[in-house]
């Protein structure tokens, strides 16, 4: 069996980084749970992101562009998002194959869990 890198850009086989929240495990931190909504969106995974989605901001379906291909992504910057807050932020940019998406994402916990609210796109 051959072990891919996690589409995240952290060291590691994608089963023992990104892949393990796909299955279900509990995401620590603002930033993982970004990383791993990068990992999904290069993986077409979209129940995870919806799942993932805050309940306040869910959009009803997602539908994923097949055709677009996630080349790297790029933490610029964090701010709260740890086990000790409720709320974080975490800026980055994802390259894909033609551009680039550069954004400040909002996250907050709901029941516990980590959850993408929503982000502004930034120049």
């Amino acid at each position: 069996m051959t072990t891919r890198s996690c589409p995240c850009g952290l060291t590691g086989p994608y089963e023992k980084c990104c892949g393990r929240y796909h299955a279900g495990a509990a995401v620590p931190s603002a930033e993982a749970l970004m990383r791993s909504r990068y990992s999904a969106f290069v993986r077409q995974d979209a129940g995870y992101l919806l799942r993932t989605w805050h309940p306040r901001t869910r959009p009803a379906r997602l539908d994923l562009d097949p055709q677009l291909r996630w080349t790297g992504l790029e933490i610029l910057g964090t701010a709260d998002g740890s086990a000790f807050h409720t709320t974080g932020t975490v800026t980055f940019r994802a390259s894909y194959r033609g551009g680039s998406l550069h954004e400040r994402s909002r996250f907050e916990r709901v029941d516990g869990a980590w959850a993408y609210v929503d982000g502004d796109f930034l120049a």
